[in-house]
């Protein structure tokens, strides 16, 4: 079967199979706050400054940032997606190293720098200060299973996420440009169309799904042989 094919056949899968796991739409908001950051570093990087994040319930997310000079709003849209899926294949990587804690300190990281330096108040406080906790515990538990579990966990949704977000934001490009978000903020600084670049944001995706699929099954097998 083709290989593209395989890659959307595990990721409709791996769609299904966790919502029945409960409590996983908790972790859903991983993706969103790395696309979030992902906003927020390339901020700094160009220069700029970061006035706050916020984080919501329904897994949305909002940066808001000051900078000079238009063309710097390009890096910093581009970011947000684009981080996310780069995210889910470092997740993957780490995976396939054998590293899972450095994965969840990696996560944690990202939670607590964002905690400390850039959200202010509401849900994204209250679900920051959990899922660092929940980090902690489970590196502080050191079971091995327990660990595998729900860094796989955290892993997958992660990069399910990084999928459908792309893939959503196309039919909004298509059907209501005006809010499909950063492909209708790239629209107004590039006067390319929306729907061009939540295309753009989906292919990314997908080769970062299809990385992230292959260095999965690359590890399974080493460790069905070992």
């Amino acid at each position: 079967m083709n290989k593209w094919a395989l890659t959307v056949i595990y990721l409709l899968a791996c769609a299904f199979l966790t919502r029945l796991i409960p409590f996983s739409s908790f972790f859903r908001t991983v993706d969103t706050l790395v696309h979030e950051f992902g906003h927020a570093a390339v901020t700094l990087l160009m220069s700029g400054r970061v006035l706050s994040i916020e984080l919501h319930a329904d897994h949305s997310g909002l940066t808001r940032s000051l900078l000079q000079g238009q063309w710097k709003f390009v890096p910093v849209t581009l970011a947000g997606y684009i981080a996310a899926s780069l995210f889910a294949v470092l997740l993957f990587w780490l995976y396939d190293r054998g590293r899972l804690r450095t994965g969840l300190a990696v996560c944690s990281s990202i939670a607590l720098a964002t905690l400390v330096f850039f959200v202010r108040s509401g849900y994204g406080t209250t679900w920051l200060i959990g899922f660092v906790a929940l980090n902690l515990a489970v590196l502080l538990i050191r079971k091995a299973w327990l660990t595998k579990t729900y860094y796989l966990l955290v892993a997958f949704l992660s990069l399910e996420e990084s999928v459908l977000g792309p893939a959503f934001l196309v039919y909004a490009s298509v059907t209501r440009p005006a809010a499909s978000g950063d492909a209708y903020g790239m629209q107004n600084l590039t006067g390319v169309p929306a729907v061009a670049w939540a295309l753009l944001f989906l292919g990314v995706a997908l080769l970062c799904a299809r990385s992230s699929l292959r260095l999965f099954l690359k590890r399974r097998t080493a460790q069905a042989n070992e």
